[in-house]
């Protein structure tokens, strides 16, 4: 229906003013421009409104032209630069016409609505005030009533205060302070006042040309830079100096005022920068590395599990079955002994709080003793409290026991004394039962935390800090019930489990082992004869897995979670071609349900009513109970617009080649032609219907009515049996002459045909058995007329025969020919032959009427062949997630110009834009090219588009590498496949497409879609039709030639059919803005992205490039612009619309926040989608964004959300088992993971892309991600947590979804991971996360901690984990403990370490990874499939891959919590097919895996010749099977994923590539690629930037390679048994011995090698015959073996290693001296020879097998074989064809 505002706004497409000003959206500087856009009333009712300057005091300091607005005024008094004002203008008018079109009022005034400029101004200075109302301050906005002037003066004012801020927006409350002064200076100047110094008329502070970047952005930016140089490029300890979230935070204080004042002088203490000691410090909050963060953030986590810990051991002791009954009194003292035990747990619970104020002390004292003496009297007194509690309790409880030993009985005195301490203990946890009561009533939490009243900061001060942040996070009742459920059912599950399998098992060994006395060692024993270190050893692994096995039961009952609510949200009800089909009909309806608007009434309040009838609608939908869900026959306009939108999806699958031309005709639905009387379902759809309906029509007996019932039960088959009719009817007139007598002939059969079905007779009067010969002649008619070659004999022979079979075989009643005569059935006077010169064929032209009869051929024909359509898999998975998600709880769409307007903002660096000629055909190593592995990877995609070059005319496929323009096709094909900017900006432009349709849609009337949908069907045909040269599938039809004119791409789009208005709709409601940071760089340097850059621009008119732009100023100085520019498609160029100055260089912190920050003030709307650069979107899912930004109105509990999460699509899932590995983890994680922790849990941060930010409340909030140098590398989250902090929510949503590509080789995928994991181990020490775990409620907080930092901590430990078995086996195996107690006792090797090693190798197999992929997967493909993926990652050694993954992890988040060293890692994103060399593989896992897997593999192996265990090999290989899997992943996996990784000839060339870059010297410009010895140094890097504590910790742990010797060398032979501590130092002699030698050799070398090399030869032999003489010796006079030799390497290998291990810690000091600083790194670099020989060991014996080269190849590559790839070719280079 065409609605009166839609008539109105038509109009021509926009269009550039030529020479005029330009714009970037609206033309506001020229109201009478010819701009689609203006034709809105509400658009010049916003502008009108900003015109309204009369009765305002004209500004002072410049010259006022009548012409000028608001904007300009505010822009004259307070200093802003004049593009400024133009941005934050146009922002404002769009924002105002946006929010008045929503508007449900039928005025369509030219005035504003006061309501929609007030709403404006509250949404932008929500956090001001909420700012205002936690310092105790009068928010300096008056607004009269009635005058919506001012709100637009104070919304304008605080946009251009945002708008220039530069880095500033990252300081939210900072803007706040200055917005406040401006405020109460516009009040003054609005209200009059008198300036009382001067007299005159009160005028701004700051003021003059750019005064307000020059005095008040730039002083403050000046701060944080300096702050940030001081930070060595962040290497400094965060606590030296200010990050953002400190000078944010000192903005929080309630002293600011006074500290600061207005206009800031800059010579108060906060602009002091360092190096001055008197600055101001951390503020808030100061961050330390040390892995206390972790249970300081989430002390409540620990002291739970290790309060329960105690209980249990204490409770399970007595050894009872069951828990409860060792309290039970009536066993006796028994029971009592062990209830008095059991209040030790307060004893602990004291101790775990004086712990945590002492940590509070240590880690915070530098800002307690700055920031003021109240925090700091706090945590004394908290620290004197909490040890208070520790001394009241213990006494208490000794008391108890003295009480007990003087009696030798329980009296009934002592209950007394029990009673007592329970009283203490019911008032020491009385803050505890206070915070559960609060957490049953919430909303009374939330009020108390969010109320600015004294009393209130009184009560809460003794337990938290005062925060602006992190208050009222309480969420409502009913969800508080679901994630309580969950963590309710989850810690009683884990909390059984861990009392029976873990913790009761073990008290039967340890009460043994106690027992045992007169223990005899094989070393000199330090410590006596004690057990407990043996307990400690035996219970070491148990604890350790304890602690974090609710990481194993959070994947278990999330992934069964994540399976309940994905049912209920009816996720993967479509999961193929073949149940659309089943729904398809279903489907149309959906689509009109959900992608069209519903009718909306006009001040509609009934919410109950509506949800209810939207409830019952969508039950229809879904079950089709209602006939007009079912069928959407009898509504031709929904018919029409389900047409138009399918068809037009189906039109983008062939412009991306994911369908053929056949294939598009097969699935697009025809419009209304040939007076076909039903709707044309897709030919997919009828395939094999007639031939069923012919069957049934020779089978079912009877009436016409029983026949037609049977055919009618499948609604394809009636509608496939009627349009087949029709079409054979209309098409054999068409091609008969009118007005002859053949004519009429078949014009009279027809009506009896007719006449029969309405009387019933039909089955009477004619054979339903001949019917079969009808059929074949029509057939065969149809393939003739569809010949490429027509032969009008044959056609006329085929007509002949048809008529002659209806005429004898078909009538049921014998005719003859003079009856036939008189019922104009037979030629009256029979001259000629039936039809000869009677037949006429339609002109090649008309492609429409041989789209028909291949149409109809094809329903006639076809069998079940077309359940394979499409064929490419892509194309299915897309058509069947867009058809399921419409049966999915979906928001009702408004009509477009009613939707909330949105941006896209994608940050770009340097990555690839378009795939340069050189790149598609450059070969690697193997002889590999881009555009020859993609050929081979998407053979089916490579064939549909060598289809569509042809079908635009090209006639050869060598065109496609010679001319130009083809070329740029092959490129963008390319391209299209890869991670590059192309592919993102084609994905995000199809916003701005689907949102022009669906406008036309909106308003389009029954007479528009009517005629249009028949105008695209002619345009269509000509398009595909005329170039058919193919057979039709099922059939034996043909196509006819091609036309030789080039056909435009565009020409069957529903773009044909738009009036004008759409254009100005959708610009207003849409921006996609990309940040290309050095875009200005790369122009001046003539930089090939640039050229592409541009032209995407000139292809996409919506599409605006933000960048940086430095230029050189008349001083000498470098100046830094916000530029902004866009294609002027009338000028043909590109034209800056805005430059707007910063106060300097752009990256203070990580760089990307910053790029996205800057160009955050070129967006528009109400939403803002952040999209990475290496994603794609799909123009079926850009039809459901209306949808998704209406969840921004619908309330999730208590609150709406502000951040709306979208899932992903992985899409290089397919290019090697790899990528399906990582493609797999990453889709349960944002697809399942997301949706638990959404709902129930509560806690969904953001992760990264595509989610969609509420951008008026981020602008006010510091923005969409967090910049601060090194803490916040992983920027993304961090906007996730500051979200939540500031009372916002985050939701998820599954309807919609988007491309997103990922790494796909080994080395991509490490670095990624230790990207991520490194990221973690700086949010571990953050604000943030410390906030978040003391102000969640406890359930939230599990859930948080669990799904972020845990899992990489919790990784972590199942390391330790595997670390601390190995190193117990290994001291009870050398102490010869093992052995005495496998004698003394009846087992070690019990039921909990059994629990331990299968948990631990359960976790390491990447089982509990996999959990939630196979339930996923269930879910949306089917259990078998699941379970067939699953087995199939197994045989490509995904466990091999998790376990690898899972090392990376433990390696960069511990390492970075201990030292440091988080840093961005370019993972870079192209197609890795080409083979690395070992020295690479060498270089980036040396440290993180090698080493330790060397480590692991040497105790098993000594655990192996010495344990007891090792006697029997089944028990062996039990006990240490996991720990060998974990050596052989870590060593072998960069191999296994390596293309020719176990290729003989290439592992022996890297080997010696491996030598030469070990023995390359170093120099000033090597690169660490080049030589050993840069590597060493940037590698050790981070001890170098390493903590005191840390480097203390470090060097700790480096003390267990020392273990080695001591263990071995009272093992060895010439010890003689001898347990004397005189072996062990003597041994440190050969150490001495050996080093003596080395630097002697080294010294002769450096000295004479060159001059006196027969010098530097004789001390060589000296040093070698003396060794052989010593052993020779040794042999001869002492019990020393030749076997000793090598056991002295295991022993004194790792005693070197720990020596150069504790060297790099203590580096600074020892760089003094040269000769030992060289010594090390001498040894240094023989241990990495030593290192890759032992890893390159195993490679070099499966490499000379064979057959496992092939075999590694079908592994690595199998996905890709299954679709075609010829790895064999790929890997040898031999391909078959060259391109």
């Amino acid at each position: 229906m065409t609605t009166p505002r839609a008539t109105q706004r038509r109009g021509a497409a926009a269009a550039a003013p030529a020479g005029g000003e330009p714009y970037n959206i609206l033309p506001i500087h020229d109201l009478l421009a010819e701009h689609p856009s203006l034709r809105f009333p509400e658009v010049r009712a916003a502008a009108a409104a900003l015109r309204t300057v009369g009765g305002l005091r004209p500004p002072p300091m410049a010259q006022w032209r009548a012409d000028q607005d608001l904007m300009d005024w505010l822009g004259a008094f307070f200093g802003f630069q004049r593009d400024n004002v133009r941005n934050q203008r146009e922002h404002l008018v769009l924002l105002l016409a946006n929010a008045q079109m929503r508007l449900s009022s039928a005025d369509f005034s030219d005035s504003l609505e006061p309501r929609i400029a007030r709403q404006i101004r509250r949404k932008l200075l929500r956090n001001y005030t909420s700012w205002c109302g936690f310092l105790g301050r009068r928010p300096n906005v008056y607004i009269p009533d009635n005058e919506p002037r001012y709100d637009l003066l104070f919304a304008g004012l605080y946009l251009l205060v945002w708008g220039e801020a530069a880095n500033l927006r990252f300081v939210p409350e900072c803007l706040c302070y200055i917005y406040h002064h401006m405020a109460l200076e516009l009040h003054r100047i609005l209200e009059g006042y008198i300036d009382t110094a001067t007299g005159r008329p009160a005028n701004p502070a700051v003021h003059g040309e750019n005064a307000f970047l020059t005095r008040v952005v730039t002083p403050i930016y000046g701060v944080i830079r300096a702050e940030v140089e001081s930070s060595r490029n962040g290497t400094a300890p965060h606590a030296a100096w200010r990050n953002y979230d400190d000078i944010n935070e000192y903005f929080w204080r309630r002293d600011v005022f006074d500290r600061l004042g207005w206009p800031m002088e800059q010579s108060r203490q906060f602009f002091r920068t360092p190096p001055d000691g008197s600055r101001v410090r951390k503020t808030g909050f100061v961050e330390v590395r040390s892995f206390w963060n972790i249970y300081r953030s989430f002390d409540r986590l620990w002291v739970m599990l290790l309060l329960y810990l105690q209980a249990a051991a204490i409770m399970a002791w007595e050894g009872a079955m069951w828990p409860w009954e060792d309290l039970r009194s009536s066993r006796g003292p028994k029971a009592k002994d062990t209830q008095v035990r059991l209040l030790t747990i307060f004893i602990t619970w004291a101790a775990l709080r004086f712990l945590q104020s002492l940590l509070d002390i240590g880690t915070q004292f530098r800002r307690a003793f700055k920031d003021g003496r109240t925090l700091a009297v706090r945590m004394v007194l908290k620290a004197i409290v909490a040890a208070g509690w520790v001394l009241a309790f213990a006494v208490l409880y000794k008391e108890i026991w003295n009480q007990r030993r003087s009696n030798g009985t329980w009296p009934s005195t002592v209950d007394s004394k029990i009673m007592r301490l329970l009283y203490a203990a019911a008032v020491f946890v009385l803050p505890e039962v206070l915070a559960l009561v609060l957490f049953i009533v919430p909303w009374v939490r939330n009020a108390l935390e969010t109320t600015n009243w004294k009393i209130c900061y009184a009560l809460t001060w003794w337990f938290q800090s005062r925060s602006f942040v992190g208050r009222g996070l309480r969420e409502g009742t009913v969800d508080n019930v679901k994630y309580s459920v969950f963590w309710i059912l989850l810690l009683a599950v884990k909390f059984a489990f861990s009392y029976w399998l873990q913790i009761r098992p073990l008290v039967k060994p340890t009460k043994e082992i106690y027992k045992l006395r007169g223990i005899t060692y094989t070393w000199h024993e330090f410590f006596g004869s004690s057990n407990r270190f043996v307990v400690f050893v035996l219970w070491l692994p148990v604890v350790l897995i304890y602690l974090m096995d609710i990481q194993i039961w959070y994947a278990i009952f999330s992934s069964l979670t994540g399976a309940f609510v994905g049912l209920f949200a009816h996720l993967g009800e479509i999961r193929d071609m073949k149940q659309l089909r089943l729904r398809f009909q279903f489907f149309a309806s959906a689509m009109s349900f959900n992608i069209m608007p519903e009718e909306q009434q006009v001040n509609e309040r009934s919410f109950l009513p509506s949800r209810l009838k939207n409830f019952w609608q969508r039950l229809q939908l879904r079950y089709g109970f209602s006939r007009s869900f079912r069928k959407i026959e009898s509504n031709q306009v929904e018919a029409r617009r389900f047409a138009l939108v399918w068809n037009e999806i189906i039109t983008k699958f062939r412009e991306e080649d994911i369908v053929s031309d056949r294939e598009v005709e097969l699935l697009e639905l025809p419009p209304e032609l040939w007076n076909v009387r039903v709707i044309r379902w897709p030919c997919f759809l009828l395939c094999n219907e007639l031939s069923l309906a012919l069957g049934q029509a020779k089978e079912v007996p009877g009436p016409d009515r029983r026949l037609w019932w049977k055919v009618c039960k499948n609604d394809y088959r009636r509608c496939a049996v009627i349009e087949v009719y029709d079409s054979a009817k209309y098409m054999l007139l068409e091609i008969i002459k009118e007005r002859t007598e053949e004519h009429g002939i078949v014009s009279q059969l027809f009506c009896e045909f007719e006449e029969s079905m309405k009387l019933e007779k039909f089955t009477v009067e004619y054979k339903m058995s001949e019917l079969k010969k009808v059929y074949t002649s029509l057939v065969a008619l149809l393939s003739l007329i569809l010949e490429p070659k027509k032969d009008i004999t044959k056609i006329v022979n085929a007509l002949q025969s048809l008529y002659d079979v209806v005429i004898r075989d078909f009538q049921a009643e014998k005719r003859s020919m003079e009856q036939l005569r008189n019922e104009g059935l037979a030629q009256s006077r029979p001259t000629t032959l039936l039809f000869v010169d009677a037949v006429v064929l339609p002109e090649e032209g008309n492609s429409t009427f041989y789209k028909q009869v291949r149409r109809m051929h094809t329903i006639l024909t076809s069998r079940d062949s077309m359940i394979n359509v499409p064929k490419n898999l892509e194309a299915r998975r897309r058509i069947a997630f867009f058809s399921n998600s419409l049966f999915m709880n979906i928001p009702r769409a408004t009509q477009v110009e009613k939707m909330m307007s949105f941006s896209v903002l994608t940050p770009y660096y340097n990555e690839e834009v378009l795939y340069s000629k050189d790149q598609l055909y450059k070969e690697n190593e193997d002889g590999i090219s881009i555009l020859f592995y993609l050929q081979q990877i998407y053979p089916d995609e490579w064939d549909y588009f060598i289809e569509r070059m042809k079908r635009e005319g090209m006639s050869d496929i060598k065109e496609l590498y010679s001319e130009k323009g083809r070329l740029r096709d092959l490129r963008h094909w390319v391209s299209y496949r890869g991670q590059t900017l192309t592919r993102t900006v084609r994905g995000m432009m199809y916003y701005y497409e689907a949102l022009k349709m669906l406008t036309f849609l909106d308003s389009a009337s029954e007479h528009d879609l009517r005629t249009g949908s028949r105008e695209l069907a002619t345009l269509g045909s000509s398009r595909i039709g005329s170039s058919r040269r193919d057979g039709v599938a099922g059939g034996s039809g043909h196509y006819s030639r091609a036309s030789s004119r080039e056909l435009s791409r565009a020409s069957s789009s529903v773009s044909s059919l738009f009036k004008g208005s759409e254009y100005g709709t959708v610009l207003m409601k849409y921006t996609y803005v990309v940040a290309c940071q050095i875009y200005g760089q790369q122009k001046a340097n003539n930089v090939p992205h640039a050229f592409e850059i541009l032209e995407l621009m000139k292809n996409y008119e919506a599409l605006r490039v933000a960048y940086v732009d430095e230029r050189q100023s008349s001083g000498g100085e470098t100046e830094y612009f916000s530029v902004l520019v866009k294609y002027d498609q009338q000028l043909q160029r590109e034209v800056e619309i805005y430059r707007v100055k910063l106060p300097g260089p752009l990256k203070l912190g990580e760089g990307k926040p910053e790029n996205q920050n800057h160009a955050l003030i070129f967006t528009r709307g109400d939403a803002v989608q952040t999209i990475d650069m290496n994603q794609d979107n799909y123009f079926e899912e850009a039809l459901k964004m209306r949808n998704l930004l209406e969840e921004f109105n619908r309330y999730y509990g208590i609150r709406k959300p502000k951040i709306l999460g979208v899932r992903e699509h992985v899409f290089t899932g397919s290019v090697s088992s790899l990528a399906w590995f990582m493609s797999a983890q990453e889709t349960s994680f944002v697809t399942l993971g997301q949706r638990v922790l959404a709902d129930p849990l509560k806690v969904r941060m953001h992760y990264g892309h595509p989610d969609v930010f509420d951008r008026l409340w981020f602008m006010g909030r510091g923005g969409i991600s967090k910049a601060s140098r090194v803490i916040n590398i992983s920027e993304d989250i961090f906007a996730g947590f500051n979200c939540t902090l500031r009372g916002g929510n985050v939701t998820h949503h599954e309807y919609i979804q988007v491309g997103k590509g990922r790494d796909v080789g080994l080395n991509q995928v490490s670095m990624f991971e230790a990207k991520v994991a490194s990221g973690n181990g700086e949010q571990t020490l953050s604000r943030d996360v410390y906030r978040l775990g003391h102000r969640l409620d406890f359930f939230r907080m599990l859930s948080f901690f669990y799904t972020t930092i845990g899992f990489y901590f919790n990784t972590m430990m199942v390391v330790l984990t595997v670390y601390a078995f190995v190193w117990g086996r290994f001291y009870l195996a050398l102490s010869g403990l093992e052995d005495y107690i496998s004698r003394n006792t009846s087992s070690t090797n019990n039921a909990a370490l059994g629990a331990v090693l299968n948990q631990q190798f359960v976790i390491q197999l990447g089982l509990f990874t996999a959990l939630p992929m196979i339930i996923e997967n269930s879910l949306e493909h089917g259990f078998l499939t699941a379970i067939w993926d699953f087995l199939k990652m197994q045989l490509q050694f995904a466990s091999v891959f998790y376990t690898f993954s899972m090392g990376t992890k433990t390696h960069y988040y511990g390492r970075t919590i201990l030292h440091g060293g988080a840093k961005y890692r370019a993972t870079g994103r192209g197609f890795v097919v080409e083979h690395k060399k070992f020295a690479e593989n060498y270089r980036l896992y040396a440290r993180s895996h090698f080493i330790k897997a060397i480590e692991l593999g040497v105790i098993l192996t000594l655990y192996a010749s010495y344990g007891s265990a090792s006697g029997n090999t089944l028990v062996y290989i039990l006990l240490t099977i996991s720990s060998w899997f974990l050596v052989l992943s870590w060593i072998l996996a960069p191999f296994i994923f390596n293309p020719s990784g176990l290729d003989w000839l290439k592992n022996f060339n890297d080997f010696e590539d491996f030598l030469n870059w070990i023995w390359f010297k170093g120099g000033i410009s090597v690169k660490s690629e080049q030589s050993w010895e840069k590597w060493w140094e940037e590698e050790t890097d981070h001890l170098r930037t390493s903590g005191l504590w840390g480097s203390i910790l470090e060097i700790i742990l480096d003390l267990r390679y020392f273990f080695f010797q001591y263990a071995i060398v009272y093992r060895l032979h010439i010890a003689s048994q001898s347990r004397s501590i005189l072996v062990y130092l003597l041994s440190w002699a050969c150490i001495l011995m050996a080093f003596v030698a080395l630097v002697t050799v080294a010294y002769f070398r450096d000295r004479y090698s060159a001059k006196k090399h027969i010098r530097y030869r004789l001390v060589q032999a000296i040093v070698v015959g003396g060794t052989v003489a010593a052993i020779v010796l040794l042999l001869e006079f002492t019990k020393f073996q030749f076997v000793d030799t090598f056991t002295s390497l295991l022993a004194f290998l790792p005693t070197g290693w720990g020596i150069i291990s504790i060297a790099l810690v203590l580096k600074p000091y020892l760089r003094r001296s040269e000769v030992v600083w060289q010594t090390v790194v001498t040894v240094a670099r023989l241990y990495d020879i030593l290192f890759g020989v032992i890893v390159m060991a195993p490679v070099a014996v499966l490499s000379w097998l064979p057959g496992l080269q092939e075999m590694q190849t079908r592994i690595l590559f199998n996905d890709a074989f299954s679709r075609g790839l010829h790895i064999s070719q790929i890997i040898t280079g031999k391909k078959a064809h060259a391109i």
